[in-house]
């Protein structure tokens, strides 16, 4: 079992890696594998529509997100990290996800994600509101925690200093490996559910 771990922060070591990293000693304890990939420094574009990727099955601009597409493929859950930009994620991570989850045509259905922030102050519930909407509509289940999954901190390291978040990111890795270990059982019992085949309507015809 393995969980992909990406910090959408432009800080390699800031609060957000420190909520990452939190978790991550959980998944450890859990026997759960981590990859953890620093995203948020990179020069990432945004989707042009172009639907090449319809064609191909990835991302006709070959970068990261394409290298992220395959570990994507393999792992049983994906989490996301983001510090606060005027109340919402860090766009090069928007930009990232946005291709990765448009441009990959494998099934997602039943990899648990799980969104976690950071932030000084505010703007926290409606980042976390933006990540986790990328997993609902891939038919993948969400991991909570025992708040919504945030942390306080300013300057990097800072977020050592908020207890109550680290222990939410903690409370969050060990729902997570339960969710993982619980779906990795029931395919083994059931499968997955089964897809009618999809419908598609449009407002303008």
């Amino acid at each position: 079992m393995k969980v992909l771990m990406l910090n959408g922060s432009p800080k390699a070591s800031g609060n957000t890696y420190l909520a990452l990293h939190e978790m991550e000693k959980v998944f450890a304890e859990e026997g759960i594998e981590t990859e953890l990939i620093h995203v948020g420094n990179k020069d990432i574009r945004g989707c042009i529509a172009c639907t090449k990727c319809f064609e191909t099955g990835k991302c006709v601009f070959n970068d990261i997100v394409n290298e992220i597409g395959e570990k994507f493929k393999e792992c049983d859950g994906l989490v996301v990290g983001s510090p606060v930009y005027y109340a919402s994620a860090n766009a090069t991570l928007i930009a990232l996800l946005t291709r990765l989850f448009y441009s990959t045509p494998f099934d997602k259905t039943m990899k648990v994600g799980a969104a976690l922030v950071a932030a000084r102050r505010g703007g926290l519930s409606s980042t976390f509101d933006e990540l986790n909407k990328f997993f609902t509509i891939s038919g993948m289940p969400v991991a909570s925690g025992q708040y919504w999954n945030s942390i306080h901190g300013l300057t990097p390291g800072e977020a050592t200093k908020d207890p109550e978040g680290l222990q939410s990111m903690r409370t969050l890795a060990k729902n997570m490996s339960f969710l993982i270990k619980s779906i990795r059982l029931g395919k083994e019992a059931y499968g997955l559910p089964e897809k009618e085949p999809v419908i598609r309507t449009n407002f303008i015809r």
